[in-house]
């Protein structure tokens, strides 16, 4: 084969669902944007659903097909994006739940769907989406008495636990909406973690099911193998690569293997990145080009069929470190050309 070899643990995946919801005493929705983090949107939500989960969460109308296959018609999608326009017919058709951001929003769904459900965002202070202070207090009453299924905003440093824009999202969210009916969500898995003042009605589990910080308890979920293309040695003073950016210092065994930036592993994990077979790692040598990674396999006792990028040893967020981003990127990244297997 050809091309990565990417696993997925979907045992993982559920005891890292029933993780976070154990610390929580009330309901946990399931974030499965983005193709569920880039692992498969439909086998993700069919697995959660047999947990237990009712309710997810996606950022656009156009990923919402694939899961509502999955999952029948008995668990709620939600929409983060809201109703935009020419969402209308999808809405309906799929049975979905848009989360409304703004007073245009608002005023489209009702006069487009008034009796369809729907749920409201506020911005506490993340400035991203939501109504801000002003325009809530001027729709809150009529809103609320639609009876939306969640009033909802998001923090913007919960992976930071002391920061203290957290404390003070919570105490705008509690002024915008004490005293409302409506079940009340303000925690992702950052939130989650900070503790039970964050939870209200509802909590969404995202970055926290795959396996990513800032829940260091969870389970890793992902597994990357990259297919050893060709093997070669050089002497020493030989050069590596677009731009002669490596040079043998010793006779060196070098192996190519079947993956790069076409995959979502960027030139910037060039510089101190380690790819593992079994427990040791080698070093990458050279760029990260397209299709093709090289490394230095000199001191393995033989040569190897694969080597691991994503592993035990070196999980998704250390991974992320060494290209100077996070967990979420790298996940979301990961190309179409590798061949993926479910496991659990």
């Amino acid at each position: 084969m050809s091309t990565g070899h990417l696993t997925i643990d979907l045992a993982a995946l559920a005891h890292n669902w029933r993780s976070l919801n154990a610390l929580t005493a009330c309901d946990t929705a399931a974030v499965i944007k983005a193709d569920a983090y880039g692992l498969g949107a439909g086998r993700v939500a069919k697995t959660l659903a047999k947990q237990g989960v009712r309710t997810f969460y996606i950022a656009m109308v156009e990923e919402a097909a694939a899961i509502r296959e999955a999952i029948g018609d008995t668990a709620q999608i939600r929409v983060l994006s809201g109703h935009m326009r020419g969402d209308t017919d999808t809405i309906a058709a799929l049975h979905l739940t848009p989360i409304l951001n703004s007073v245009d929003q608002i005023q489209r769904h009702f006069e487009a769907l008034p009796d369809a459900p729907f749920g409201l965002q506020l911005d506490t202070g993340m400035n991203r989406l939501g109504l801000e202070w002003d325009d809530w207090a001027a729709v809150a009453e009529a809103a609320l008495r639609r009876k939306p299924v969640v009033v909802m905003s998001h923090l913007a440093c919960a992976d930071e636990p002391d920061h203290p824009m957290n404390p003070y999202q919570l105490d705008i969210f509690h002024q915008m909406t004490d005293g409302i009916t409506t079940p009340r969500s303000l925690a992702a898995t950052g939130g989650i973690l900070l503790g039970p003042a964050y939870h209200f009605d509802e909590c969404r589990a995202g970055i926290g099911l795959y396996g990513g910080h800032p829940f260091v308890d969870a389970r890793p979920v992902v597994r990357l193998d990259l297919p050893v293309i060709q093997i070669r040695d050089l002497t020493a003073g030989e050069v590596v690569g677009y731009g002669n950016a490596w040079q043998a210092d010793r006779p060196t065994r070098l192996a190519t293997v079947a993956a790069g930036y076409a995959d979502g592993l960027h030139r910037a994990l060039a510089r101190g990145l380690h790819l593992w077979h079994g427990h040791t790692p080698c070093p990458v040598v050279g760029r990260i080009s397209m299709d093709a990674i090289t490394v230095d396999v000199t001191d393995l006792p033989e040569d190897p069929a694969s080597l691991a990028i994503i592993c035990e040893d070196q999980p998704v967020d250390r991974l992320a470190q060494v290209a100077g981003t996070i967990g979420y990127e790298m996940l979301t990244s990961l190309g179409t050309r590798y061949s993926r297997r479910y496991a659990g």
